[in-house]
């Protein structure tokens, strides 16, 4: 087969929906198809080879510009080209600007209106790029905020169109009233534009049915899967003192602030061993003053010394940091649809304790690698964390269980598996003419 993966970069921030397309990609053409992954916004960070093209389609300054400006929509072409050069889209990604969620709705229901939205132009240029390019047999775009695209893509192309859902549900619900609403009936309208949506999760496949209105037999489930290059399970430590871990983007709804007040509590329980608080993710500029306020709370109850943040490393350091840990936790406080980290430190020997819902929960049970505690319960949490840190047989039990499981059920050569798959009977069915 031959894809076209259109992938949503996120300027030098690690993704989790970067890391999964540009596995895939890899994985797939390791399997000889023929994919093209293509960046649109910024070019996109990965820890691993990075597999996508080097030009990038809706660059984020272009957009940026014809948003705000109308001169914008009609400049010259050279101009364009300067706007999205690599280095010049790396150098604005860099700054981490806080957007105006009034310009961020905006921006949003522009780009749902595809070609009828401000940022047309940019519509057009991919058209005329794909038009010289060999025949498609599927085109691939990375999550339903770029839906306007499908019916220009498939006109152009002539090829059936998919959509992966991975996460964007908690991108529409903090947008601003009335880009919010705009935007889901924007999207729910173009629903019929897309032959074929592909979930990241069994939570995910039934949630967004519900959430968007996608009828349930058009999703097929590729659950995410992770390259194991470089993963290893660790021996479980069996004395103090231990490290309690969070692997994550440094944001609320991670829930970095729900670990710190349960690892309070575990730290006021008789009888718990030496321990210390480990915090590794990306840290935007946006969310500087809330990791200040992690550390300050944990200097008022006299833990200061106890946190430690380790950045944002790269592979090598990841694997480092995930197997200097004795237990991790990223208690998210919202539904999360992927669940990465996890198996990142399951991989690694690392029992995990998250809370009970969304793609957590068939991760841990699947897997066997962790507890699961009741969502916002920072006690509940606590008494995971003491459990795990005391019994150092069931630590170890749990490790074991999670590292085989993440082998078994979580690798990316059962996801590229999935999505070979569906993509061929997609691709059968529209040479067949018959409706996916």
């Amino acid at each position: 087969m031959r894809l076209l993966y259109l992938t949503a970069g996120a300027a030098d921030m690690y993704c989790g929906s970067c890391l999964r397309d540009n596995a895939l990609a890899a994985a797939l053409t390791a399997r000889k198809h023929d994919v093209v992954l293509m960046p649109v916004y910024t070019p996109t960070t990965t820890d691993e080879p990075n597999v996508s093209s080097s030009r990038v389609f809706f660059g984020g300054i272009s957009v940026y510009l014809q948003q705000h400006f109308a001169l914008f929509r009609h400049s010259p072409a050279f101009l364009d080209r300067l706007w999205d050069s690599a280095p010049l889209l790396k150098l604005a990604s860099k700054r981490q600007i806080k957007v105006d969620p009034t310009f961020l709705g905006e921006m949003t229901v522009s780009m749902l209106r595809g070609v009828d939205g401000h940022q047309k132009k940019e519509v057009a240029k991919l058209q005329a790029f794909l038009a010289h390019e060999p025949r498609f047999d599927i085109v691939t775009i990375p999550f339903t905020l770029l839906i306007g695209l499908a019916r220009p893509l498939r006109e152009t192309l002539h090829a059936p169109i998919a959509c992966t859902l991975q996460g964007e549900d908690l991108f529409l619900d903090n947008l601003t009233e009335p880009y919010r609403s705009q935007a889901m009936d924007l999207i729910r309208q173009q629903i019929r534009d897309v032959d074929l949506f592909i979930a990241v999760s069994h939570y995910y496949a039934e949630y967004m049915a519900t959430y968007l209105g996608i009828p349930r037999q058009r999703i097929r489930v590729v659950p995410i899967g992770i390259s194991l290059d470089g993963h290893a399970p660790v021996p479980v430590r069996r004395e103090p003192p231990y490290t309690v871990g969070f692997f994550g983007r440094i944001a609320p709804e991670k829930g970095l602030h729900v670990l710190i007040d349960a690892y309070r509590r575990l730290r006021a329980r008789p009888g718990a061993p030496a321990t210390r608080l480990v915090a590794g993710g990306y840290l935007l500029a946006e969310h500087r003053e809330y990791l200040a306020g992690i550390e300050r709370q944990m200097a008022e109850w006299g833990l200061a010394d106890h946190f430690h943040y380790a950045g944002a490393p790269d592979r090598a350091g990841k694997i480092a940091l995930l197997q200097s840990l004795d237990v991790m936790s990223m208690p998210a406080t919202y539904v999360e649809p992927k669940g990465f980290t996890l198996l990142e430190a399951m991989a690694n020997g690392v029992p995990v304790v998250e809370p009970r819902h969304g793609a957590f929960v068939e991760i841990v049970e699947r897997t066997g690698g962790g507890m699961l505690v009741p969502p916002g319960d920072p006690d509940a949490l606590a008494d995971a964390l003491f459990t795990l840190l005391t019994d150092r047989d069931r630590a170890a039990a749990l490790a074991r269980a999670g590292a085989a499981g993440v082998r078994e059920h979580y690798n990316v050569d059962r996801m590229t598996e999935a999505a070979e798959a569906a993509y061929g009977d997609l691709v059968r069915g529209h040479r067949s003419g018959v409706a996916s």
